[in-house]
Order: C-alpha cells, then structure tokens, then sequence
C-alpha cells in the first residue's frame, strides 16, 4: 500500500469496542478484576473505560444494532457476535502482578508466551468469551 501527503494517517486509535451478552458481568471483570477506570454506564446499552489516552467500549450489541434515537447524536447503528479481542499494554512485571491477580480471582488463563521479539503475552477471557490480552509494550516495535 503506497501512502501519499494527500491521505492523513491517524496518529492513534481513541477507542476501541467488544461486544458483550452480559453488561452487568463486563462491568465486574472490567472495573472490579481489572481495576479499570469507569466513565459512563447507560442502562443495559454500554459501559466505557478509560485506558490511558484510549477508552474501551463494552456494548451490548442488542441495543447498539439499533437505529440512534437521539437525532443530536446520530451514532449510525453497529455491533458484532462472538468472540472479539483487544491488547492492554503492561509492563512484563506488571503483568506478573496481573497474571497473580487474575488467578486470585480464579479468572483462568488462556495462554502465556513470549514472542519472537522477546516481547510476552498473557491471554485471559472475559464473561462473554471475548480474549484479552497484556502485552508489553514493543510487541510491535
């Protein structure tokens, strides 16, 4: 793909979004398990987290399949099933702390390796099966 002055690349991903069939469940993994920062919950549709500079979207894709009914806000209606991914970033002894952490709570662990460039990895599942996954930080150095 050949990238030319006239196409702005994006500096950054601002949001990231997973789909759940159990809002009340994500927000315990989430905020409680994680210790993740809660911005927003509305009723039975999302609730949002910040991540550093990002924010994660747990969305009921019930409610999001839906056409907007705020006019102000004409979010244009979207959602997937199944299973749907994302990467935190961690430290590798962050992540031992984490990995520590996760066990406490009896959360099992999907997979733990480190890749090729030295960088390491450790998968869990959230209530709906969607995989998480810590990673530092150079993985894709």
């Amino acid at each position: 793909m050949k990238v030319t002055p006239e196409i702005p690349a994006p500096s950054a991903i601002l949001e990231a979004a997973l789909y759940v069939d159990d809002l009340d469940a994500a927000e315990r993994f989430y905020g409680e398990v994680l210790g993740l920062e809660k911005i927003q919950r509305i009723e039975d549709r999302h609730v949002f987290y910040r991540v550093g500079a990002s924010v994660l979207l747990i969305f009921n894709p019930e409610k999001t399949q839906l056409p907007p009914l705020n006019p102000d806000l004409p979010v244009p209606p979207h959602g997937a099933l199944g299973p749907g991914h994302v990467c935190l970033v961690l430290t590798r002894d962050e992540m031992a702390a984490m990995r520590k952490h996760l066990l406490d709570w009896n959360i099992p662990l999907d997979a733990e390796f480190d890749w090729p460039n030295g960088a390491r990895s450790l998968y869990v599942r959230d209530p709906s099966g969607n995989s998480v996954e810590f990673a530092e930080g150079h993985l894709w150095a």
